[in-house]
């Protein structure tokens, strides 16, 4: 079931709209503001998670972050050779 709707009014520059309106399609302009905004709403929650663990852990360092990234891509790296090697 879908969540109740309400109908609102907001302003924005034109050039905005028109892009909006051209991307939204055949779902509308109302379909493509509320996927942007849900998706602000996401970052802006997960902003405030990261505040918060970092007020209780202290920030996350560059090479923590860098660290991350290379076990991401090595753990990527490793289901596509599986995925490979399976077919």
């Amino acid at each position: 079931m879908s969540e109740p709707t309400g109908k609102y009014s907001i302003t924005m520059p034109r050039d905005i709209a028109e892009a909006a309106k051209a991307r939204g399609g055949p779902s509308g302009l109302s379909a493509y503001v509320t996927a942007a905004v849900a998706g602000q709403i996401e970052r802006d929650n997960l902003n405030e998670l990261i505040h918060i663990a970092e007020a209780e852990h202290g920030p996350v360092t560059d090479e923590e972050i860098q660290s991350l990234r290379d076990q991401l891509r090595q753990a990527r790296h490793e289901q596509a050779q599986g995925g490979a090697n399976a077919a």
